[in-house]
């Protein structure tokens, strides 16, 4: 019996959630006293797992697999998850384990916790806290079918170094029809994406048009972050809707948060919230994002945000 992690990878390398996903697992498998197993897609070098707890790697190495499909994915996690008699299962929280995790509790037939911040206060009965109400309150979840299916929320979980001897198998599990084909991937090269930003900038109306997007960009640039907007912002054609965030855009769950020039609508706030330091520049003091904000500056957008990166240049250049 063992911990079952499912470790993402993009272009045949881990993405940040599974290296979080597999330490996750390791904590896991140490309350329980049992070993943790991860399965693997299309990746090239899986002994960096073994860097973080892990101790088995089940690599699935599959041609129809090189883009992501959730009822193929479900099924060959599903197929392992039998095969090591794991008990526990681990997922993170992007938008590929959401879709694979109502397909994975239906077919393991696990009771599912989702957005989980931290390991199990107990494992019999196996309970985990959770995140509530648009990241405004915690639950502790009690789950009590035979396998057990967990949703670990972004940056919740630190990477954590955690060396053990890692071996690793082919896996080859029996593929459903897969219904559809990826004909080609557009992709964004040399740029931050949203979902595995450490630092996010974001810009609101107050930056007035389009025109003015290359400060955003620059600070961005300067702190390695990746850019976005509000909704506002992309509606009127500015940005891509793509880097929309909010409640009705892409979640963030970044360490740290700028908002230039964004008012705070309860939208915005709902998916940005589970954010760990916020930071808000705007000009009027009453907007609602200085009372969601850790940090706050009233200020004209178009003054601070230049002294901002003038003084982030500096200081790098004396590191």
């Amino acid at each position: 019996m063992s911990v079952l992690v499912y470790t993402e990878s993009e272009s045949g390398k881990f993405k940040k959630t599974a290296l979080e996903v597999a330490s996750y697992a390791k904590a896991v498998a140490d309350k329980m006293g049992t070993s943790v197993t991860a399965i693997t897609f299309n990746a090239d070098d899986t002994s960096v797992l073994g860097n973080h707890g892990v101790d088995k790697v089940l690599k699935v190495t599959n041609s129809q697999l090189e883009s992501f499909n959730a009822n193929a994915y479900a099924s060959a996690i599903a197929q392992a998850v039998r095969n090591e008699n794991a008990k526990v299962v681990i997922i993170s929280s992007s938008a590929d384990s959401k879709y694979l995790a109502p397909l994975l509790a239906v077919d393991l037939e696990a009771g599912y916790a989702s957005n989980v911040v931290e390991a199990p206060s107990n494992t019999a009965p196996f309970t985990v806290k959770r995140t509530a109400f648009t990241n405004k309150a915690f639950n502790m979840t009690t789950i009590n079918t035979d396998v057990k299916l967990v949703g670990v929320s972004k940056n919740a979980f630190r990477v954590v170094d955690n060396a053990v001897s890692a071996t690793a198998e082919d896996f080859s599990p029996s593929i459903p029809e897969l219904g559809v084909s990826v004909e080609s991937v557009d992709k964004v090269t040399g740029k931050v994406t949203i979902a595995d930003a450490e630092i996010v900038v974001s810009g609101g109306r107050g930056l007035k048009g389009p025109e003015n997007w290359g400060m955003i960009e620059e600070l961005a640039d300067v702190l390695g972050a990746a850019t976005a907007c509000s909704k506002p912002v992309s509606d009127l054609g500015w940005r891509p809707h793509s880097e929309h965030v909010g409640q009705t855009g892409k979640p963030v769950a970044s360490n740290l948060y700028i908002a230039v020039g964004i008012s705070g609508a309860i939208q915005h706030l709902a998916g940005i919230n589970a954010s760990k330091v916020k930071v808000v520049i705007n000009t009027d003091p009453e907007a609602p994002f200085f009372k969601a904000a850790d940090y706050g500056i009233v200020g004209d957008a178009f003054e601070v945000v230049p002294k901002l990166i003038e003084n982030l240049k500096t200081f790098k250049a004396q590191q």
